[in-house]
């Protein structure tokens, strides 16, 4: 069974930074797909970012050049690096592994097999 637990959410003014992690103890990266996904209150789950198997990572427009999606594989851990937030960005985060339908379309990453609980992230302006 795969077990992803996030941290580091918080409550952050708009312009700045953050990044969340996912411990992954059972799971070897690199054999599947990843991602983040997340949802504001009473709004849908948004898929944000995938990354491959291959490492190769896939941005929705709406983090793109933002936010950065990578793994430290000998931590099983995965991170989502995020600058330059808007109170937009402001929901719960969600890490996300093994897609059903391949690696290069986030908005599936709400789809994958195994989700965490999430952790929470608030921009204020």
């Amino acid at each position: 069974q795969v077990q992803l637990v996030e941290s580091g959410g918080g409550s952050v003014q708009a312009g700045g930074s953050l990044r969340l992690s996912c411990e992954a103890p059972g799971l070897v990266f690199r054999t599947t797909c990843m991602g983040w996904s997340r949802q504001a209150p009473g709004k849908e789950r948004e898929g944000i970012v995938s990354i491959s198997r291959l490492g190769v990572p896939t941005y929705a427009d709406s983090v793109k050049g933002r936010f950065t999606i990578s793994e430290d594989s000998a931590k099983n851990t995965l991170y989502l690096q995020m600058n330059s937030l808007k109170p937009e960005d402001t929901a719960m985060y969600y890490c996300a592994a093994e897609s059903p339908s391949g690696c290069f379309d986030p908005s599936r990453v709400p789809t994958y097999k195994y989700l965490g609980q999430g952790t929470q992230v608030t921009v204020s302006s």
